[in-house]
């Protein structure tokens, strides 16, 4: 009897032992019998024309299948599944056939399955090499990032910390000289030059620590009902001067879920509006206009907030919301919170961001590209959970911030 009959003969013990042992649940099953079948048809075609190259496609298939999680496991599958079926093998082989036919058999599969091992093996090395070389390439690329963001926050901390620190400093030693002088109303005048400076060195403090908050998902949030409709409102009138300084428009629409009563910070709720309108003003040339508006989504309220400004370059509008992620030349900017394409520490967005995913929402930009000639301008999504209730702590706990409820609990 020829080895290829052999090996059919034992075929029906050999291909159940090899599913009982290899696979599990009817499914995985299934669809692995449907493999097994393939290749011992190759290894019998093999054996026939006596060329292992009959082996190939089957190998390339199964070798070519091996996930991301297994490269990063370090599981060698296919290896080690050549390995059982070549002891299910012999051990068919023995209790199925006579001595010598089960070792006329075996000493004829002995050299495929070693050329399949060979080849499996090769292509693993080569799919695992590449997998690590594209790890090392990541890992490279991210301290590139992390070493520009040290860069972006050393060169931000000088230019953003210095000016406030300069204008306390000179309104200081006019204060001083002028305390001894000067009339009284030019005192005030100094004095609320002071004011000003403390006021916006207190405000990049507060966002460095905002920003380690929500780096620490230790970002506490007092849930209070809340209607966007009015915070929104409130916050025009806050901006109302740097609109007019600015000229420009401001469009309030009222939209669906506007005066529906929600659950969330008002407070933090308010600073990511804030910080993201801000942002609009700054990035709109004078005269341009920025509307707000919005919709109902199953289970959210989406806000909109779209500008006639400069826009963003697709490849930015995620790093627009990284920290530290400004675009252009640091110091070309210039440092008013307001001014056309007015610098910053380039942490309004990122905490936005950051209150609204507290919150369970998201944010995104769009935007057709930036061009500072046709100014396509930009829209901001903000998606809003349409919590009615508060949520209860130990669930809150879950989106890594902690709840103070007060009265609402």
């Amino acid at each position: 009897m020829g080895v290829a009959e052999l090996l059919e003969r034992i075929q029906e013990p050999w291909s159940s032992r090899v599913i009982n042992r290899l696979a599990r649940g009817s499914g995985v099953r299934e669809n692995f019998q449907t493999q097994i079948n393939r290749f011992y048809d190759s290894l019998i075609q093999a054996i026939e024309i006596g060329d292992p190259a009959w082996l190939d496609p089957v190998i390339l298939d199964w070798a070519t299948s091996t996930t991301v999680s297994d490269l990063s496991e370090g599981q060698k599958n296919i290896t080690a599944i050549l390995n059982q079926i070549f002891t299910i093998t012999y051990e068919t082989a023995r209790e199925n056939l006579s001595e010598s036919d089960a070792l006329n058999l075996f000493g004829t599969i002995l050299p495929l399955f070693t050329y399949a091992l060979e080849k499996v093996a090769r292509i693993e090395m080569e799919t695992r090499v590449s997998y690590i070389s594209k790890e090392l390439s990541d890992i490279q690329k991210r301290m590139e990032q992390l070493d520009k963001s040290k860069s972006n926050f050393i060169s931000v901390a000088a230019h953003e910390l210095k000016t406030p620190l300069t204008l306390i400093e000179g309104y200081s030693a006019m204060l001083r000289d002028q305390n001894k002088k000067g009339p009284a109303g030019q005192i005030d005048v100094l004095i609320d030059g002071v004011y000003n400076g403390i006021t916006r060195l207190r405000g990049i403090i507060d966002d460095m620590i905002d920003v380690s908050l929500i780096d620490n998902k230790l970002l506490s949030l007092n849930f209070q009902p809340i209607w966007l409709g009015q915070l929104l409102s409130l916050l025009r009138t806050e901006l109302i001067g740097s609109f007019a300084t600015r000229k420009q428009i401001i469009d309030l629409n009222k939209f669906p879920g506007s005066d529906q009563m929600l659950f969330a910070d008002p407070e933090r709720i308010y600073q990511a509006f804030r910080n993201i309108l801000t942002n609009a003003v700054k990035y709109t040339p004078d005269g341009g206009t920025i509307s707000i508006d919005g919709r109902i989504l199953p289970g959210f309220i989406e806000v909109t907030i779209s500008d006639t400004g400069i826009g963003i370059a697709p490849e930015s509008q995620d790093r627009i919301f990284e920290k530290f992620g400004q675009l252009g030349n640091i110091s070309l900017h210039s440092s008013g919170k307001t001014k056309f394409k007015g610098g910053g520490a380039g942490l309004g967005l990122p905490i936005a961001k950051g209150i609204i995913e507290a919150h369970g929402g998201t944010l995104w930009a769009e935007s057709p590209g930036y061009d500072e000639s046709n100014f396509p301008g930009s829209t901001f999504h903000i998606l809003i959970p349409m919590r009615t209730e508060p949520p209860d702590p130990k669930y809150a706990k879950l989106f890594g911030v902690e709840t103070e409820l007060g009265e609402t609990k």
